[in-house]
């Protein structure tokens, strides 16, 4: 019931027909009928008003997370996406939608040649059948295309904001996060939106579910990939969110949460609920994956960094001239003669030992290395000078940073709410007071107020300067590559 052949005019045999997936769950979750499913999402549209969120100035929209209920229960949460979808043009929409209702490993990708909704058709793109034919991960299931609503429900919002564009319709189950997300990769060029269909808990009682959404949004927020795999009932889209999470780590995207709802705000029983959320992720303009590449830091050549830090600790031990090795290819060349900030920090038996670095810096990354390893072993003034005896238990790291951007926002609370807990790092300035807190600092300051208020106090100020006052506040990211003793 879920295919249609079309045979053009003059078409001599099936070989030439086009296969259509009609719709399947038209007339049940959403309107059948054109004109009453326009209005529904127009109505929905007003319903969702203007956007209550202050979007990243100056960056690009990735991706976007919606929900795949019957549109009286989550048509409000999903009209959220309208504050970021309207009026944009993609020509490629990727949607990543949960397997429901047949059961299999990793992406099953639709083998039509088109889908159909009451709004129209939408044609699926050439990338589809690259992906099933140019990966194992990627398969085919036609029972998967005939009875999976979680991807045709939110079809018709695409089509009322996006208008025109080619589809790539994919449905995961439980499998590889890291492969799907390697494989996406070469496919998400500029003019390419990757959109993820998931509700979040399932049929608790309002308050427990709110509290319970809450806690997974910060995990979605944080990124934190492996804490929301052993999470259970949070998200039924939890491959697919994690998926999106992984590709959002690598390409260094900014989660932001446009709105949170449950079917007991909508039209169901207070008692038992569903969560809905919508998302935003948003990138830089020259994060397309041949930008990226050019700039990210492999693991192999993060290792060459740590091991030209540890090379200068030796040489100065031994009192030797420091020569690092010669022998490169041309990427890590590439890499080393890169200006980005770094800091090498140092750990004896699971102890801080010393840590020294500089946010931005004009010099390459193969000069500052070496000499903030040197500075970390032996300037840093809370610590004793390192000795050979030490060398052994020596755990050495280098974490090189991106460009700080500054973060504009409007009080204490907003400030805690645009923070994205294990991905920013964060300096705070006043005046010629300031300091900074490494990204990985969160694993110790989980909690975004005990972070603001301890760096307050390693920069001289108050704990609440953070509350009381507009502190200059930049972000930055940065990628962590260590070795162990």
């Amino acid at each position: 019931m879920g295919f249609l052949l079309l045979l053009p005019l003059g078409a001599a045999s099936p070989a030439s027909a086009e296969v259509v997936r009609q719709p399947v769950f038209a007339g049940s979750f959403y309107p059948d009928d054109p004109e009453r499913l326009n209005a529904l999402l127009t109505a929905l549209d007003t319903q969702a008003g203007e956007s209550p969120v202050q979007l990243p100035a100056g960056r690009v929209l990735k991706a976007v997370v919606m929900p795949h209920a019957g549109y009286v229960y989550s048509g409000w949460t999903a009209a959220h996406t309208g504050h970021v979808l309207r009026g944009r043009r993609y020509a490629k929409v990727i949607v990543m939608a949960p397997d429901h209702r047949v059961g299999f490993r990793n992406a099953m990708v639709s083998a039509v040649d088109a889908y159909q909704t009451p709004l129209g058709r939408i044609r699926v793109h050439p990338d589809a059948q690259r992906l099933r034919s140019g990966n194992p991960l990627f398969g085919f299931s036609r029972l998967s295309d005939n009875r999976e609503h979680a991807l045709e429900v939110v079809l018709p919002f695409l089509q009322h904001y996006l208008k025109d564009f080619e589809l790539v319709p994919i449905v995961l189950g439980p499998g590889d996060a890291g492969g799907l997300a390697d494989a996406l990769v070469p496919y998400l060029d500029a003019e390419t939106l990757l959109v993820v269909s998931s509700d979040l808990s399932h049929y608790l009682p309002y308050d427990q579910a709110v509290a319970y959404d809450r806690e997974t949004l910060g995990l979605i927020s944080g990124l934190q990939v492996e804490a929301l795999g052993r999470r259970e009932n949070c998200a039924c889209g939890k491959m697919p969110l994690q998926v999106l999470m992984t590709l959002a780590q690598r390409l260094r995207w900014e989660p932001v949460l446009l709105h949170y709802a449950n079917s007991g705000d909508t039209a169901g029983d207070s008692r038992r609920v569903v969560g809905y959320a919508a998302m935003a992720f948003y990138g830089d303009a020259a994060s397309s994956p041949s930008a990226r590449n050019r700039s990210e830091i492999n693991p192999h050549q993060g290792t060459l960094l740590v091991n030209l830090a540890r090379q200068a600790i030796v040489a100065a031990l031994q009192r030797k001239a420091f020569e690092p090795q010669p022998a490169l290819t041309a990427p890590a060349k590439a890499v080393l003669e890169q200006r980005r900030g770094n800091f090498v920090t140092l750990e004896t038996h699971g102890r801080l030992r010393g840590c020294i670095g500089n946010l931005v810096t004009d010099e390459p990354l193969h000069t500052t290395v070496p000499r903030n390893a040197l500075r970390a072993a032996f300037g840093d003034k809370r610590f004793p000078p390192l000795d050979s005896d030490e060398l052994e238990a020596l755990s050495i790291s280098v974490s090189v940073l991106s460009k700080p951007v500054r973060l504009d926002y409007r009080d204490a609370d907003d400030l805690l709410a645009r923070l994205v807990p294990h991905r920013d790092g964060l300096i705070l300035q006043r005046g010629r007071a300031r300091a900074t807190f490494l990204p990985q600092v969160w694993k110790q300051i989980p909690e975004p107020e005990n972070f603001l208020s301890a760096l307050c106090r390693k920069a001289g100020m108050q704990p609440d300067s953070w509350r009381r006052e507009k502190l200059v506040v930049h972000t930055y990211r940065a990628q962590y590559f260590n070795e162990k003793p």
